[in-house]
């Protein structure tokens, strides 16, 4: 069509298109190169990615150099680049059109329905010199406020404007400034790797631990500005500014204004008190939030005098040496020094949506004038490594980095103001206006409530303490009107102090710091939280699906034994330092190691032997060539200091790896090293970093390494090309790739296998032998790598995307390796604690089937008697990727259950499983530590992350382990569930005392003096002084108290349910209405049991002759109502054990109470406190009569200490009721190891699910995760 188009108005001048794809706008090129045309329209809808319209659209404009006017608009399903999604900058491709479209006039842009968090329009800097106009439009309810970046050449447009929604128009500077202008005499770009060096006076073995404080110390932090907490202003600021507090003041000004001084000063002194103490608390909280954010943000790995470490990025300083592999976060702007396959994606920085490969042999003059995305000698802060390795120099740091400088253009730029949502035709309706003002106020009125800020938790309190204002407004409006709303200042300070009953102050604030003090407990247990929404979830977790390397076990790989098909098999024994080549024995064999798992009886002659000639196995070619491909096929280093200790670096696998190989001296510097007497050149995109203390090649062989293809966890295998130079001149060089990965994805690309008779063809029946050996040594628990190579003839490649299919074919297999990895002392113990706490533990690795099962059973995660499962139970308790994903998902909801071992697991299958686990009602915490981990992070509940994984790993997770141990899980889970018991126990003690307050004080309301108004039990004083008094720091104390005996051996609470469980909501009032009747008793029977039932005559206001009943049974109610909510507060130490008897195995059968509330100090002091301060108060004359309206009690005590006793036996006898009904009636309330029933013999969860499905007689019982016959057998039994 566009070419008969084409042909019939050769004097077209403008067209207007809507496009449904890409194909559609590839046909359009024949009407593209009509000379004529001056004003084209295009409409891209559905058109997929960015990428491919940017480059078609930058092909359109190539041809169209004439153009004038130019419309563009993305609609209707157009998706953003992957990077936007992660809330990066998407960049609409207009370099091309800035380029070749010299004589546009005018340009729109329209983005309609697409949800871009933010948006780049970057021409090229030195062109577009006749535009004169520029349009934005854009229409998107997705994101509420994007942003949008302008270039400057933008900027300097005559008329620029913008229609819809989204802040004003964000200048970037088209020409950075250049970064650190003291350190370097040029753009870093401009420089040679040594210049660089020479100039920030640094060396490939890095900066000295001194030196590089010094520099931090001299040019700041690698971090940008506000990026940190609140400052001391606002936290103070927020002690006055919000609900609670200016309820206060509210009780306050009407205290003025009705003249009540006393009453005022009190609550004026209550709200100073208040303040202080909420900024102090919080200002401490706020310093343990900081620490925390130090300890969650990316580490970076660096070289400092010669030794690998791995820092926190803000301790980043020029000059430092800098090393970066896939997954990392770049941590500042480096200057690379050598890289390998390095791709970054710089979306953040530049919005180009592609990773950018990167190349450090390039250098640029001054006169190629290149932009920030074009030098790619440079890396730069923020963006993410996407393929590859690399190291380098850092050139700049915080604020001077090029991030850093778009950081401060933004600077105050984020507005909290809606703006109104124009039409598509650009018009802004008054309406628009209105709802674009009411939602601003809104959102400001639901933050200063806290309805929309903090975690859910927090935000469900908030919602609370709202409903409870509310309450307290009607409870005054009742005291009014029980004495026919007079106008008397008691009345009213009186309603007042009622409606203050209602309010839990201090409850959020208590929350945020008990939280923030959760966070710095769980820091002294190795686990850093960075999402504050994890604290609520861990306790809610009932499954874990967790990795095996170094997390299970220790992460320490020694390569046990090594078949080499030709030769034999070699085993490594007796080793004490799994870092030292020198320490152990090196034993060798004949047979393979599925011959020997087979042999009843091994001849003397091939049995492992210590080997004493190490040179004559080094003398076949095929010993050569498995030590090779293990040597160079490898990233890890191994080196000996001067002072004789061995120092390793890089992955643990890699490093047992080069361990074994340096056992035989093929250790990788040693190969990499130059020959004797002879330097060779390296070639271009080479890389052969090395030692220059390491050790001499006597090899006779220099190998260089020309291209390197890393490991994937999707492809499971790493691949190299090396280049072999030999020390005879003249000789040709050789190539050659080697390969190792998961034995089954090398033995599909091998065709020959190296025997002791040569390279044969690698038929189905030696597949089957290698396998049979790959099984024998899984069995033994060991993680078993295959090694393959093959010679590489091609010549002058260029590796720079080179498909890596091309090499990864055609190979010669050589070995097999063995490598153990021992499980970690404290993972057996840490699984059957999860066992008994009703927490199913999943691990999914990536090792063999067999050898996954061994690990497995040796850590408790499966039965070792595995005989006793059915085997249709069996089938599924252990599998292997293939087998789970080849599954639908229906098949998946079918198995009688979910497997416990998943081996050869890729990312996409975690990603099942935790779908699979939360079709099944299930709460999942998922590991991970590498870049295609993100996914399962982000879809499990709580994504954990490793200390030593990836920053893309760790920025998708909620909480990080800095030991990467399993353990630490549980520490999590323990800590999760302490704190949100300790939050159930606060919340109970607030509302409780709320509860008693109110109904104490609403019935006292029936209590008529001679003129017919009310005699008030406790006086408004009296009401602020308990609320101060017994709040605040003994909720604080409850938020700190030890996890109970119990908490792990409990099922998982219902996060559905949250705080306010059934048991908590009936303690709430049960509590609270013995607190009451027991008060209310006191002034009974002190006015009518003691006295005469006489109530005088204004009493309420001060004392007379008459009140004197009256002031001692106020003071009698005052007492009582302050020492049963402080001793209530110690009842909640354990809401369902005695108080007198909280731990259960304690032989301090009568004194046990008192060691338990002395443990925690802050709650003993905090009830102390209020326990001992009644008594100045109703014994200091003129404090008591003239501020507190009452009177000291003499013979009142006794009925104090009696209704103490009391509600003491209240409180037991409630908790007694409740241990006894669960008991009873709750069997599941306790947690199930199935373990040990296995062990026992029965293993009941597994064999009556077996039962259950094979005779249908029902199914799980997912809140208890057990069967209704295992509940019916417990209580028969009990």
């Amino acid at each position: 069509m566009a070419r008969r188009l084409s042909q019939k108005s050769p004097l077209l001048e403008s067209f207007t298109l809507e496009l449904e794809g890409r194909d559609q706008l590839l046909g359009l090129s024949s009407l593209f190169q009509l000379r004529t045309i001056r004003d084209v329209r295009l409409c891209f809808r559905n058109s997929g990615m960015f990428p491919a319209t940017d480059e078609d659209v930058g092909l359109m404009a190539e041809s169209m150099p004439q153009l004038e006017h130019l419309t563009l608009t993305w609609s209707e399903g157009y998706q953003a680049s992957p990077g936007a999604q992660l809330g990066t900058i998407t960049h609409v491709g207009l370099r091309a059109i800035s380029k070749h479209c010299r004589s546009l006039k005018t340009l729109s842009i329209a983005l309609d329905s697409i949800g871009f968090p933010r948006l780049c329009l970057k021409p090229h800097p030195d062109l577009l010199p006749s535009l004169t106009a520029l349009t934005l439009n854009i229409e998107t309810d997705a994101i509420p406020n994007p942003v949008i970046f302008v270039g400057e050449t933008f900027t300097r447009i005559p008329a620029i404007s913008q229609v819809g929604h989204g802040d004003s128009l964000q200048p970037v500077p088209d020409k950075p400034q250049q970064s650190v202008p003291t350190l370097l005499s040029r753009p870093p770009n401009l420089l040679t790797p040594h210049q660089v060096a020479r100039e920030l006076n640094t060396n490939p073995e890095g900066l000295s631990d001194s030196e590089a404080a010094a520099r931090v110390e001299q040019y700041g932090r690698n971090e940008l500005d506000g990026g940190g907490g609140r400052g001391t202003l606002r936290i103070f600021i927020k002690q006055i500014v919000n609900a609670m507090m200016l309820v206060l003041i509210l009780a306050m000004a009407v205290s003025f204004a009705i003249q009540s001084w006393i009453s005022s000063g009190v609550i004026a002194a209550v709200v100073a008190i208040n303040i202080l103490v909420g900024f102090l608390q919080e200002y401490a909280a706020e310093k343990t939030m900081e620490s925390l954010r130090t300890l969650s943000s990316p580490t970076a790995t660096v070289i400092r005098a010669s030794h690998t470490k791995v820092i926190p990025t803000p301790e980043i300083a020029p000059g430092d040496v800098v090393e970066l592999r896939v997954g990392d976060t770049i941590p500042a702007d480096i200057r690379l020094i050598e890289c390998m396959n390095f791709e970054t994606d710089e979306a953040l920085l530049t919005g180009e949506s592609l990773p950018v490969a990167k190349d450090a042999n390039i250098l640029y003059t001054e006169q190629d004038n290149v932009g920030v995305g074009d030098r790619l000698n440079l890396a730069y802060s923020s963006a993410t490594v996407t393929k590859g390795r690399a190291k380098g120099y850092v050139v700049a740091t915080g604020m001077s980095t090029e991030i850093g400088h778009i950081a401060q253009s933004l600077k105050g730029k984020n507005s909290r103001i809606r703006r109104p949502v124009a039409k598509p035709s650009g018009h802004i309706p008054w309406t628009a206006y209105v709802r674009a003002a009411l939602g601003t106020v809104k959102d400001q009125v639901f933050k200063f409530l806290g309805l929309n800020v903090g975690t859910p938790l927090q935000r469900k309190l908030s919602k609370l303490a709202l409903v409870l204002f509310g309450v307290a407004v009607l409870f005054a409006i009742v005291v009014l009107a029980a004495n026919k709303f007079s106008n008397n200042s008691d009345v009213i300070i009186y309603a007042v102090a009622t409606g203050l009953s209602m309010i839990p102050a201090s409850l959020v604030v208590v929350l945020t710091i008990t939280m923030s003090m959760g966070t710095k407990r769980m820091v002294k247990r190795h686990v850093i939280v960075r999402n504050m929404n994890a604290l609520e979830s861990l306790g809610a977790v009932t499954n874990i699906c967790s990795d095996k390397t170094g997390t299970i076990t220790q992460g320490k790989m020694v390569a046990k034994r090594a078949y080499i098909p030709a030769h034999g098999t070699f085993t490594v024994d007796d080793i004490s330092d799994p870092s030292d080549p020198t320490v152990g024995s090196l034993l060798y064999s004949s047979i393979s190691p599925a011959t020997e798992a087979e042999a009843n009886d091994i001849e003397p002659d091939k049995k492992s032997s210590v080997i004493d000639d190490i040179p004559s196995h080094l003398n076949i070619p095929a010993v050569q060539s498995f030590l090779h491909v293990a040597s160079l096929c490898n990233l890890a280093t191994v080196r000996q200091t001067p002072d004789g200790q061995w120092h390793c670096r890089g992955d643990p696998t890699e490093i047992g790896i080069q361990v074994f190989v340096s056992r035989f001296g093929y250790g990788r510097q040693k190969l990499m090293a130059p020959l004797p007497g002879r330097k060779v050149g390296s070639v271009s995109g080479a890389s052969s970093p090395r030692d220059a203390e390491g050790p001499e090649n006597d090899t006779g062989w220099q190998w260089t390494q020309l291209a390197e293809f890393p490991f994937d966890s999707d492809v499971k295998r790493m691949s190299v090309v090396f280049r072999r130079d030999s020390a005879v001149w003249g000789e040709t060089p050789e190539k050659m790739a080697f390969m190792k990965g998961a034995v089954e994805r090398i033995l599909d690309l091998c065709i020959l296998i190296r025997t002791n008779q040569g390279d044969v063809e690698f038929t189905q029946q030696r597949k089957e032998d290698v396998l049979s050996n790959m099984e024998a040594l899984a069995a033994e628990g060991l993680r078993v790598l295959a090694l393959a190579s093959r010679e590489w003839n091609e010549h002058d490649t260029e590796w720079r995307g080179y498909p890596r299919e091309n090499i990864e074919k055609d190979m010669v297999f050589l070995g097999l390796i063995g490598l153990y990895d021992p499980p970690r002392p404290e993972s057996y113990p840490s699984v059957k604690k999860c066992h008994r706490a009703g927490i199913t533990v999943h691990m999914l690795t990536g090792d063999h089937k067999a050898t996954a099962q061994a690990i497995a059973q040796q850590v408790g995660i499966i039965p070792k008697a595995l005989y006793k499962v059915p085997p249709n139970i069996l089938s599924a308790v252990v599998m292997t990727a293939s087998e789970f994903d080849a599954l639908s998902d229906d098949e998946v909801d079918a198995l009688p259950i979910l497997p416990l071992v998943v081996a050869r697991c890729a990312p996409n299958t975690k990603v099942r499983m935790v779908n699979a686990l939360h079709r099944r009602k299930c709460f999942v915490a998922m590991t991970g530590d590498g870049v295609n981990d993100s996914p399962s992070l982000k879809e499990a509940d709580v994504g954990i992350a490793m200390g030593s994984g990836s920053d893309v790993a760790k920025g998708a997770a909620d909480i990080v382990l800095t030991d990467d141990n399993f353990a630490s899980i549980l520490n999590a889970v323990e800590e999760g569930r302490r704190m949100f018991d300790n939050i159930k126990k606060f919340v109970l003690h607030v509302l409780a005392e709320n509860i008693a307050q109110a109904c104490t004080l609403l019935i006292g309301l029936a209590f008529k003096d001679h003129s017919g108004l009310s005699v008030f039990p406790l006086a408004p004083v009296e009401i602020v002084w308990i609320i101060l008094i017994t709040s605040g720091l003994p909720d604080m104390g409850l938020g700190m108290i030890a996890a109970t005996p119990d908490v792990m051996i409990r099922p998982p609470h219902d996060r559905k349910a949250g705080v306010f469980t059934w048991e908590v909501m009936l303690d709430m009032v049960i509590y609270g209405l013995w607190m009451s009747a027991l008060c209310l008793a006191s002034f009974v029977l002190v006015v009518y049991g003691y006295g005469s039932g006489d109530l005088g005559n204004g009493c309420n206001n001060e004392f007379n002759d008459s009140c004197k009943t009256v002031f001692r049974a106020r003071a009698t109610t005052f007492t009582c109502l302050t020492w049963f909510a402080l001793f209530l507060a110690w009842e909640m130490i354990d809401l369902r054990r005695s108080f007198f008897r909280m731990k259960p195995g304690s032989t301090k059968y009568f004194t046990q109470w008192i060691y338990d509330i002395w443990e925690n100090r802050l709650l003993f002091w905090a009830v102390m406190a209020g326990f001992i301060t009644i008594f100045p108060i109703l014994y200091i004359p003129g404090l008591n009569d003239k501020v507190f309206n009452h009177k000291g009690i003499l013979w009142e005590w006794g009925i104090v200490f009696v209704e103490a006793a009391l509600f003491f036996a209240g409180c037991e006898l409630w908790k007694f009721a409740k241990r006894v009904y669960i008991r009873h009636n709750k069997i599941g309330e306790w947690a199930h190891d199935p373990e040990d029933d296995l062990e026992m013999g029965a293993f009941s969860r597994y064999t009556t699910l077996a039962m259950a499905t094979l005779e249908g007689n029902g199914g799980l019982d997912m809140a208890t995760k057990r069967m209704p016959r295992e509940k019916t057998k417990e209580k028969e039994a009990l």
